[in-house]
């Protein structure tokens, strides 16, 4: 899909909706099949690459009514099988479609406080939309009702409308709760504890709240503003937040329960130790990790060049090593920062790549570069230790292996050489270490990540884990899955322990 002016979306929107409004509850199955999928406005590619702003601009209201209208309210509800948190997927688009909006989003915050967060960024079309009945009547995934962007547009509505409701906090039962760390998975956690009355409080390591959705995902995708106000509502509970606190050096874990008095533990630190390649000159100066590059862009304020906290490095020509969403993410920030050329590296093709097509298709417009069946084999630097070019190989497509995608195999002798001037690693990240480190009879698996049970619970008594810390580099949406589930689990046994 190539970019449309918003001005010209609205205005077939509004033609759309003019022809169905009258009927909307007579509409059959074959009706709302021929109804076009809206496509989501967004800022004009040149423009919104040298700016922060987000680059999808969200519906109208004739646009979200008229995607709401596409869907076919399923007896079965295969969307709510996709979905990790088992938001009532076909109740709250009938709201939508109906206008109804604060219905709509009442419907959503039954299942998930942060639905403009992952309206925003998860990846629907392997979830909720991946089974849609409507994606799968027209063959096509990328033709399924676009369950997220009306989320989003909902998620949007009421807080723009003033009218973002604070979760009601049943009476104080005494118990504490810990929650380490405040990405999805925290937060979550922290959410569906105070509900039920306990005491909870967030330590988190950095100065500002929001884990991976705040140094991970750019503005351009997710505004920091948007993460701001989800996490308020939490604030407003009465969740407790300590800064700048972190578990494993301000203080052990096991102090949380046997010195602090807590009566559970959620452990939540994500997944950001970076992985590299292991190849020569990865210690050339002007090679970094996503991690590291997108930190001191989002949450340090690299953009901001005259007010900015951290330093950022210059570059003209970027390579981005890696397919995936940070992969983009990396690309992206780096236009945005001056960069002439960006080039992503990828050794299979396209077809293959765990990005979001969506994403794929912004970084496109916006100018990046993509070298497929391409990788590193080794970074050249210049007579002072910087980077001056990059050595690849060409690869081929093997078997399967065990992703199910087709494994890449190196060309021998296909060596050829381009000029870089700075490398971005992105090709995923470790669990955070810390915890583990200092926690030695925490039970965790060779990757690092902490073993659980099916409600959440790790190997030691009282304390529970869930997200990227548990699963590995994962989404948003699954992270808060696993919150759900942990959190579940910790009402379990608290109201267990008050009923003895």
């Amino acid at each position: 899909m190539s970019y449309i002016e918003p001005e010209i979306l609205s205005e077939n929107a509004v033609k759309v909706l003019h022809d169905y409004i009258h009927k909307i509850d007579e509409l059959k199955p074959k009706d709302r099949l021929k109804i076009p999928l809206q496509e989501m406005p967004t800022q004009e590619p040149h423009e919104r690459a040298c700016n922060i702003e987000e680059v999808a601009i969200g519906y109208t209201v004739e646009e979200a009514r008229v995607e709401a209208l596409r869907c076919l309210e399923c007896p079965t509800q295969p969307c709510v099988d996709g979905c990790p948190v088992r938001i009532d997927i076909p109740s709250f688009i009938h709201e939508i479609a109906h206008g109804e909006f604060q219905n709509a989003v009442d419907k959503i915050k039954e299942a998930s406080l942060l639905p403009s967060i992952c309206g925003r960024v998860c990846p629907q079309e392997q979830q909720c939309q991946l089974t849609c009945t409507v994606g799968k009547a027209m063959k096509n995934v990328d033709k399924a009702v676009a369950i997220g962007r009306l989320e989003r547009f909902v998620a949007d509505w009421e807080r723009e409308q003033g009218k973002v409701k604070v979760p009601e906090v049943k009476p104080p039962t005494g118990k504490k709760v810990a929650v380490i760390g405040s990405g999805p998975a925290g937060l979550v956690v922290a959410a569906d504890v105070r509900r039920e009355g306990h005491e909870v409080t967030i330590f988190e390591a950095f100065h500002k709240l929001g884990g991976v959705m705040r140094y991970g995902i750019p503005e351009f995708r997710l505004p920091n503003e948007v993460v701001d106000q989800e996490i308020d509502s939490l604030l407003k509970m009465g969740v407790k937040i300590q800064k700048n606190f972190v578990v494993g050096r301000t203080r052990q874990l096991t102090d949380l329960i046997e010195k602090d008095g807590y009566d559970a533990v959620f452990i939540g630190t994500g997944a950001g130790l970076p992985i590299f390649m292991g190849i020569e000159g990865e210690n050339l100066v002007g090679v970094f990790s996503a991690n590291e590059y997108l930190t001191r862009a989002n949450l340090m304020g690299a953009f901001d060049k005259e007010h900015a906290d951290t330093p950022i490095y210059p570059s003209k020509v970027v390579a981005v090593l890696g397919g995936g969403n940070v992969a983009m993410d990396a690309s992206r920030v780096a236009l945005r920062l001056g960069a002439e050329k960006v080039y992503v590296i990828y050794r299979r093709t396209e077809v293959e790549m765990p990005a979001r097509k969506e994403e794929v298709l912004h970084a496109k417009e916006e100018g990046v570069e993509f070298h497929f069946l391409e990788n590193a084999k080794r970074i050249l630097g210049d007579e002072k230790g910087r980077v001056k070019a990059m050595e690849c190989l060409r690869y081929e497509l093997g078997e399967p292996d065990s992703s199910g995608r087709r494994r890449p195999v190196a060309i021998e002798g296909s060596e050829f050489t381009i000029d870089v001037d700075t490398v971005i690693v992105a090709i995923g990240n470790g669990s955070n270490p810390l915890i583990h480190q200092t926690t030695p009879e925490l039970e965790t698996n060779k990757w690092g990540n902490v073993i659980v049970d099916e409600k959440q619970k790790s190997s030691m008594d009282k304390i529970f884990a869930g997200g990227d810390i548990v699963l590995g580099a994962a989404t948003v949406i699954l992270a808060m899955g696993e919150g759900r589930k942990a959190a579940a689990g910790i009402n379990e046994m608290l109201a267990k322990e008050s009923a003895n």
